[in-house]
């Protein structure tokens, strides 16, 4: 039963991540608050990576070119949907714009279907289905309100089908590394991702945002807080993963939901609408049936 007790874990922390990143978004900007996610949580991820190869003695790693081009689209398509999210945030709130970012599970299913070959169920069809329309639900605007809510609406959708180019680049990445070792191969995936993802991001806000990146040092305690978080998250994640099958592991990690909606209420003083917890429901309902499928 330890895998209910790392995805209990896992889930706060990952609100937790997001928390202090929404917290450096003022003063760092979304690039620059995204950047802390990768750069100060990466000593993290390679501890976390050298203990699982150290348990791991039978692995053999072939870096062929499917895992390069997984981990580099992944690693693209994860900047650009924690920008994103970081923005939903913003604009939609702190609980709407994590629920919205669900989407991901729905969205990676129509990849997986379309790129990968993967047979999806007539629960799982279902599931997409009934997702969809809580996600319509969520982020339909308000009266008076509709530029900014559906800005941050469609930057949380773009967030959660960011996330599923990931998950699926990673996910081809580690498949094509070690596929006997799942553990060493998926967190291999992400050194090296959060290696390119802080290479280049520090790079470009080096030349283009030098103004965020004094923020982020700055704030070096905060960023150092996201990246242990971050790291943390993951390792609970892949550990969860590699003790059970990932369907029971997702549906237990829909507690991010309400974790999400209390965090947002305590922390950034959001409330939620009766419309918001409807459309909430629906996602989550929809994603049930998309893990369990």
């Amino acid at each position: 039963m330890l895998w209910i007790f790392l995805t209990l874990a896992a889930a706060p922390l990952q609100v937790a991540r997001n928390a202090m990143q929404r917290g450096l978004v003022e003063e760092a900007g979304p690039w620059g608050a995204t950047l802390v996610r990768f750069l100060f949580g990466l000593p993290f991820s390679i501890g976390i990576f050298a203990l699982a190869y150290a348990l791991t003695p039978t692995a053999s790693p072939h870096w062929t070119s499917t895992f390069w081009v997984g981990a580099i689209s992944g690693a693209i398509a994860q900047v650009a949907a924690t920008a994103a999210l970081l923005m939903a945030m913003s604009r939609s709130g702190f609980a709407v714009a994590t629920m919205l970012q669900q989407s991901s599970l729905p969205f990676a299913a129509l990849l997986g279907w379309l790129l990968l070959g993967d047979d999806l169920s007539a629960a799982v069809w279902t599931g997409v289905g009934v997702a969809t329309v809580g996600l319509v639900v969520l982020s339909w605007p308000r009266a008076g309100q509709g530029r900014a809510d559906l800005a941050g609406a469609l930057l949380g959708l773009a967030a959660g089908a960011a996330f599923a180019v990931a998950f699926n680049g990673f996910r081809e990445a580690g498949r094509a590394l070690d596929p006997a070792h799942p553990l060493v191969s998926a967190t291999a995936a992400v050194v090296v991702a959060q290696a390119m993802q802080s290479l280049v991001l520090t790079a470009i806000l080096a030349v283009t945002r030098p103004q965020a990146l004094r923020a982020v040092t700055l704030a070096w305690r905060s960023s150092l807080a996201a990246g242990f978080f971050g790291s943390a998250a993951s390792a609970c994640w892949f550990g969860a993963l590699a003790l059970a099958p990932a369907a029971p592991v997702r549906a237990v990690g829909l507690i991010e939901g309400p974790i999400a909606a209390a965090v947002g209420r305590k922390l950034f003083r959001e409330k939620l609408r009766l419309r918001q917890w409807v459309g909430g429901g629906l996602t989550a309902v929809g994603l049930l049936l998309c893990i369990l499928g």
